[in-house]
């Protein structure tokens, strides 16, 4: 019986092992039919530079038609599922082929590329609400393209509204239906948005919460039976091994939990992360990569079930560039090439800008050159550039048009203002972050300490203190004027605003103002460096006497160390420092008495030590004065008795006006000294009498031409 069922047993088994692949099949196909594969291609931060390649370890990266063939390809791998998407700042500091068109190219090529859906960043504002809204939905602008019809692509705003009305200045979120299945995408830009663009553009809308926003409207999608929640958040983050930190990490933890994924944005880096289940992805910058995410939804319920990303490189080898995007380009790069080619100068040096950086020295050659540009235009005592606004860096060889645009897209105005020389400081101060200063400086330097976020000292270029008694001029662009929240103190301290040319006129017009290459370099304007440098003991001679005096002169040599920056000069005063002179490489002094000397040693940014002190004695080479060491000396009573008669007897020769015979006298003197023994006159006496002597008789033979070779030998 055990035997029978055990080969029913057997045989019902190798039945369901044969029907086991199609039950398996069927399972498959009942599961692939009831998920819908979803891709979403997201670019952020692509800022207008529509023809800019990036070249980096001589690998080339971006430049839109080549963006769009990667697009495009990723696209045609699921083509009827595929959403292309951005999360902000695809406008605005952009390259002259777009900036000068008003951004409109960048708008032509992104609807040829085929985006869906974007939203909001902060440079999107750079130029004011109402163009922005021109760009959006339409409209001729004087330095358009004509007929521009606006995006054809929602543009969705959550957190942006009129102060006046509450009312959103755009639609909160988009639906997009992919096989059946709706997704809900939700746009929010950073509440940092006002801080970071001119102020009177967007006095009459407001930035609210992030999170909050999200929330209000997930609600709203839910309401409508919407599972499938991106929200487009041009919002900062960072990676941290497979989790993120910062706003979009802070901003994925206070949404509502049916938010699968959020596309960040505004710092520029990648990012491909998972923070409280969702998943958050952030694509470089400038069109240099995108993020290709893949989500599986399931149809019953509509929510993601799966989802994870890759961030692709816009590596330009072996990639063809996309034909329509290419004629684009083409097409406006004529239009504005003769003023993108046009060369104002050369560049000795390839010149770095951006922000300052802490340490000994902070400046930066391009900031330098920029805000000396500023000063010169504005005919101003200083001047003030913030490191946002410096775009680009400028390569060694001929400085074209195009060249200093990408420096300064902006199309900022240089504003002057009057300030006392009281508030440069604490409106240095204001601008300092952990991170470091903000700005490039011009007509000054100053020094401080990254530890307590403070100047410590602030100087004229003669190195002189600023006079905070006095007036000066200060030259900046209308972003660091109008700044929402005043953050650079300028309208606070600042009166008798004098309104200036465009930011990017004054850099063209100072580099066309040299004749010959320009070199900049960093030189320590900005320095960590504010400890004064060290002097060394002064180096003299051995004196010519025993009582530390010398005969006729001394030499004296200075030196002084620093730790920082290096030593500049050294100065030195013989007047009890009511003047000083420039130190070179030695000072001889040959005042008779008493010479005091007080010196001191400044370094490369303007930091001088204390001043140290010494005393010399210049005793005078005279008969009289060698009487008196003889006097002092000792030895035989009757032999310096002896000596000190003849010396006197040389005095009445000279008073007599008989030279020659008084000379023969001290050569008489000064052999008959040399010939003493130790015991009728002390060595060291007998050596001092002599060099007196012998100083006496030398300056006789440099005035007389006469010479007396034993004398000069011994």
């Amino acid at each position: 019986m055990r035997k029978l069922f055990c080969k029913r047993f057997i045989n019902l088994l190798v039945i369901a092992l044969l029907f086991l692949p199609i039950f398996s099949s069927l399972a498959i196909r009942a599961h692939a039919e009831d998920t819908v594969s979803v891709k979403l291609l997201s670019v952020n931060d692509l800022h207008g530079k529509i023809d800019v390649s990036a070249t980096i370890n001589n690998v080339n990266y971006g430049r839109a038609d080549y963006l769009a063939t990667y697009l495009k390809a990723r696209k045609a791998t699921n083509p009827d599922n595929t959403l292309i998407i951005h999360s902000g700042d695809m406008i605005g500091g952009s390259s002259p082929v777009s900036a000068l068109l008003r951004d409109e190219p960048t708008v032509e090529i992104m609807e040829a590329i085929g985006f869906d859906v974007g939203t909001v960043g902060n440079h999107e504002f750079d130029k004011g609400t109402q163009e922005f809204l021109r760009m959006v939905n339409g409209g001729d602008h004087p330095n358009g393209t004509q007929g521009y019809n606006g995006m054809d692509f929602p543009v969705i705003a959550a957190n942006v509204e009129y102060k006046d009305s509450g009312k959103l200045i755009l639609d909160p979120y988009a639906i997009k239906e992919v096989d059946g299945v709706k997704i809900g995408f939700i746009g929010v830009a950073t509440v940092e948005t006002p801080n970071m663009v001119m102020a009177s553009g967007i006095q009459d809308i407001r930035f609210t919460d992030e999170a909050a926003a999200v929330n209000k409207y997930t609600e709203e999608l839910k309401a409508q039976g919407i599972k499938a929640i991106v929200v487009l958040a041009h919002v900062p983050g960072n990676q941290s091994g497979e989790t993120a930190t910062g706003q979009i990490a802070s901003l994925a933890k206070n949404v509502d939990d049916e938010v699968d994924v959020i596309i960040a944005a505004h710092n520029h880096v990648k990012l491909n992360a998972i923070v409280d289940n969702k998943l958050i992805v952030q694509a470089w910058e400038y069109g240099k990569s995108f993020a290709d995410i893949d989500l599986n939804i399931d149809r019953a319920t509509g929510d993601i079930v799966e989802k994870h990303a890759e961030i692709v490189d816009v590596i330009q080898e072996g990639a063809t560039p996309d034909p329509e995007v290419s004629a684009i380009l083409a097409k406006y790069k004529e239009m504005a090439g003769p003023k993108l080619n046009e060369v104002l100068g050369y560049a000795a040096t390839p010149m770095t800008g951006g922000y300052p950086i802490k340490g000994i020295i902070g400046d930066n050659a391009l900031g330098n050159l920029i805000a000396d540009g500023m000063n010169d235009e504005m005919k101003s005592d200083f001047a003030l550039m913030n490191g946002g606004g410096i775009r680009d860096v400028l390569a060694q060889g001929e400085i074209t048009w195009e060249n200093l645009f990408n420096i300064q897209p902006f199309n900022n105005t240089l504003v002057t203002v009057t300030i006392p020389g009281s508030a440069l400081e604490p409106i240095l101060n204001a601008q300092i972050s952990s991170f470091g200063p903000d700005v490039s400086i011009s007509g000054f330097s100053y020094t401080w300490d990254s530890a307590k976020r403070k100047v410590v000292n602030v100087y004229l270029p003669d190195g002189t203190p600023i006079d905070k008694n006095g007036t000066y001029t200060l030259t900046v662009n209308n972003y660091m004027y109008e700044h929402e929240t005043d953050k650079y103190k300028i309208r606070q301290y600042g009166n008798d605003p004098v309104q200036g040319p465009e930011d990017l006129q004054a850099t063209v017009n100072f580099v066309k103002s040299f004749n010959g290459p320009i070199h900049y370099v960093a030189e320590g304007r900005i320095s960590e460096d504010f400890k004064a440098p060290e002097l060394a003991d002064v180096v003299l001679h051995e004196a010519d006497l025993r009582d530390g005096s010398y005969l006729h002169e001394v030499k004296v040599s200075l030196e002084a160390t620093d730790a920082g920056i290096g030593i500049s000069h050294i100065e030195y005063s013989l007047d009890n420092g009511v003047t000083w002179k420039r130190y070179d490489e030695g000072l001889t002094i040959n005042k008779e008495g008493k010479n005091s000397i007080q010196y001191r040693a400044i370094d490369k940014v303007h930091n001088v030590s204390e001043p140290k002190a010494l005393e010399v004695f210049i005793t005078p080479a005279s008969v009289e004065n060698a009487i008196s060491l003889v006097k002092q000396a000792e030895g035989n009573k009757g032999i310096k008795t002896s000596l000190i008669a003849q010396l006197e007897n040389a005095i009445k020769t000279f008073e007599k006006d008989k030279e020659d015979k008084a000379y023969q006298s001290l050569e008489k003197i000064y052999s008959r000294i040399s010939e003493l023994p130790n015991k009728h006159l002390g060595e060291v006496d007998k050596n001092e009498i002599m060099f007196m002597l012998q100083y006496i008789i030398e300056h006789r033979t440099e005035t007389s031409g006469n010479e007396f070779p034993a004398l000069l030998a011994s």
